[in-house]
């Protein structure tokens, strides 16, 4: 079942991320993109999507999270030309040419560490995968935002993230509709005071209000940090999490750091939503749109994906 509903995340996460990426060259019309008027693919990713599928094959291969092995992965996997940050570029060469993970995150803006949004896009197949137990998102998440984001923020930012996915895919188990408020307070409830804290919290306030509104008050990743990120996706996963089109599309519409909002916001819903098997999950045309994953870690999920499990069967009909 963790399995199940990790992969669906991971799915979400890297469609919302390569049509984030490619929409703004496609030369088509938000109008177009509602109704479902594409361009066919491939549609590449970026570094969300590497970064996220580092996390889903180290839980497929050792069901938590080892700092050394994943600082290691996401180093020695690193393609810059996936639109990696110059800052996260730096710290990653610096851990593939041996510097320890601690030091390398550690040393990024004057030492403080960086509280970017990089912790948070990656983080959501994470959360799904621990849907049963919020305690262990938390702990896993940390740990995993920790190796290339050692400033506090960036740190709640993607705990926050991974127990919104968590809270979607415990929806989806129980066959339960959260209320937006609801949906929200079950994040706050396990957060520590933060600015990113204190923002989803100016986001549940918000409910009800425009996609415009809220992306002008809570920021749309135009400033690329967790606290300019995070509340509006969270926002935007409360808002729609049982339709993940509109939800990918009203990150588009806010504009910003657009690949990064749909990724986020795409690895919650689809959490939610049975990934591409549900009339409001992924448009199975999107997901054959979007380019391949990783060789090595389509690899590694066939080493431990070997057939559909009972949890696929329930929601997808396959035998």
């Amino acid at each position: 079942m963790r399995i199940d509903l990790m992969l669906d995340s991971l799915d979400g996460l890297s469609v919302g991320d390569a049509l984030g990426n490619e929409f703004p060259v496609m030369r088509r019309s938000l109008a177009e993109l509602r109704a479902g008027e594409l361009s066919y693919g491939p549609w590449k990713w970026t570094d969300d999507t590497e970064m996220a599928c580092s996390v889903v094959a180290e839980l497929l291969e050792h069901g938590e999270i080892g700092q050394d092995r994943l600082a290691g992965a996401f180093a020695r996997r690193m393609d810059p030309g996936r639109d990696y940050g110059f800052h996260a570029v730096g710290t990653m060469s610096r851990i593939r040419d041996g510097a320890p993970w601690r030091e390398a995150a550690g040393a990024a803006y004057g030492n403080e560490g960086s509280c970017g949004n990089g912790g948070a896009m990656r983080v959501a197949p994470l959360g799904a995968y621990y849907a049963d137990d919020p305690k262990r998102i938390v702990a896993e998440a940390v740990k995993s935002a920790q190796v290339t984001h050692m400033h506090r923020e960036g740190v709640v930012g993607a705990v926050a993230v991974a127990l919104a996915a968590g809270r979607a895919a415990h929806a989806r188990l129980s066959e339960t509709r959260l209320t937006p408020s609801e949906f929200i307070t079950s994040i706050l409830g396990q957060l520590n005071d933060s600015e990113t804290g204190r923002a989803i919290q100016r986001a549940q306030a918000l409910l009800g209000a425009s996609p415009a509104d809220a992306a002008h008050e809570l920021g749309n990743g135009s400033r690329v940090t967790a606290q300019d990120t995070v509340p509006f996706t969270i926002w935007v996963a409360a808002t729609h999490l049982n339709d993940y089109r509109t939800a990918i599309t009203t990150c588009i519409a806010a504009d910003g750091d657009i690949d990064t909002t749909s990724a986020i916001v795409g690895g919650i819903i689809a959490a939610n939503t049975a990934g591409a098997d549900s009339m409001t999950g992924i448009p199975r045309d999107w997901l054959s749109a979007r380019e391949p994953l990783p060789a090595w870690y389509e690899r590694a999920r066939a080493q431990h994906v070997a057939r559909p499990s009972r949890l696929r069967r329930l929601f997808t009909g396959r035998k």
